[in-house]
C-alpha cells in the first residue's frame, strides 16, 4: 500500500497565490527556448524576445489560462542541455517580468536547482520537473523554494529517450517510480500536499506505451496526487494521426478533453484558447453525470 496517499487538495499555495484544483485547469506553455520541438525560436532569436512573451503571456491569461510554464531548455527527444548560467539567462528574467505584470500563477519548467531558487525568489509559484527533481541539488533548492512541485516520469535522458524505450509493464513502472520521488520528496521535507505526478507522455515511450498511460490514468488519480497531463502537439499525435505539428489542435484538444473525463487536474497546452473551451464542455459532462450517478 502506498504510504503517500491522500486526498488531492482542492487547493495548492503557489507562492502568493492559491490553485483551486476543484475544477480542471489550463496550464500555457511558454518555451524561451531557440530549440523546443512545437515552438522553439518563437520567443527565442539569439536571445530572449521579452516583449512578445508578455504579449503571449498577455493573451493565454485573457484566454483562460490559470498558470503559464515557462522553460529555458527544450526537452524534445534528441536535444542537449544548456547550461545552468543559460538558463537562468532565458528564464529568471522572463520570472520576474510576468510576476511584476500579470496576475498569474507562473510555473518553471526546470531541472536545475539554480534557476528553481531564482524563480522561487523572484515570483513563481510552481516547479515542473520533467526530470522528477533527480538532479543534483534539485531536491534540497525546491525542499527551500517552499514551492509545490510536479514530478514527471521520463526513462533516460531527452538526447536518447526516443532511442529503444522498454517496459515490462509500463504502468507499474512508472508508478513505481512516482513513488519512489514522492517518498524522495518528503525525505527532503517537501510536503506531499504540495506534489503533483505526470506520467510523462512521449518521454521514453513508444506509441502503445503513451496510449496504455493514458487509458491508465484514473489508475494514476488514485495514487492520491493532483495530476498534470501533457500531450499537445506530440509525435504520439503525429503518429496517429498522420498530421504535422503544426497540423495537430484538434487532436491535441480532443486528448485534452479525454484526459480530464479520466480526472487530469491540469492541462499543460500551446493552444489555450481552444483547450480552455474543450476542458469547460468536458468538466461540465463530467460533473453531470457525477450528479445523476
Amino acid at each position: 500500500m502506498n504510504p503517500f496517499v491522500s486526498k488531492s487538495p482542492p487547493q495548492l499555495r503557489c507562492g502568493a497565490r492559491l490553485l483551486d484544483l476543484s475544477e480542471p485547469k489550463v496550464m500555457a506553455i511558454i518555451n524561451v527556448t531557440p530549440d523546443s520541438f512545437s515552438d522553439g525560436g518563437v520567443f527565442h532569436a539569439g536571445g530572449v524576445l521579452l516583449e512578445k512573451v508578455l504579449r503571449r503571456v498577455d493573451e493565454v491569461c485573457q484566454q483562460g489560462a490559470a498558470l503559464v510554464d515557462i522553460g529555458g531548455e527544450s526537452t524534445r527527444p534528441g536535444s542537449k542541455p544548456v547550461t545552468p548560467e543559460e538558463e537562468c539567462e532565458r528564464v529568471l528574467t522572463v520570472v520576474e517580468a510576468v510576476a511584476q505584470r500579470f496576475d498569474t500563477i507562473i510555473s518553471v519548467d526546470t531541472s536545475t536547482p539554480q534557476v528553481m531558487r531564482g524563480a522561487a525568489q523572484l515570483g513563481a509559484g510552481l516547479i515542473n520537473d520533467v526530470r522528477a527533481l533527480s538532479r543534483y541539488g534539485a531536491l534540497g533548492a525546491a525542499a527551500e523554494a517552499g514551492l509545490p512541485v510536479c514530478l514527471m516520469h521520463m526513462q533516460g535522458e531527452p538526447s536518447s529517450m526516443q532511442e529503444s524505450p522498454s517496459y515490462q509493464n509500463i504502468y507499474d513502472e512508472v508508478a513505481a517510480f512516482l513513488e519512489s520521488r514522492v517518498a524522495a520528496c518528503v525525505a527532503v521535507g517537501i510536503p506531499q500536499e504540495q506534489i503533483l505526478l505526470d506520467p510523462g507522455f512521449g518521454f521514453g515511450k513508444t506509441v502503445a506505451h503513451n496510449l496504455e498511460l493514458f487509458r491508465r490514468l484514473p489508475s494514476f488519480m488514485e495514487m492520491g496526487f493532483p495530476v498534470l497531463v501533457g500531450v499537445s502537439r506530440k509525435s504520439m499525435l503525429g503518429a496517429l494521426t498522420g498530421r504535422a505539428v503544426g497540423e495537430r489542435l484538434a487532436a491535441s484538444v480532443a486528448m485534452a478533453a479525454m484526459a480530464v473525463e479520466r480526472g487530469a487536474h491540469i492541462l499543460r497546452v500551446h493552444d489555450v484558447k481552444e483547450t480552455v473551451d474543450a476542458v469547460k464542455l468536458a468538466s461540465a459532462v463530467k460533473s453531470e453525470k457525477s450528479n445523476n450517478d
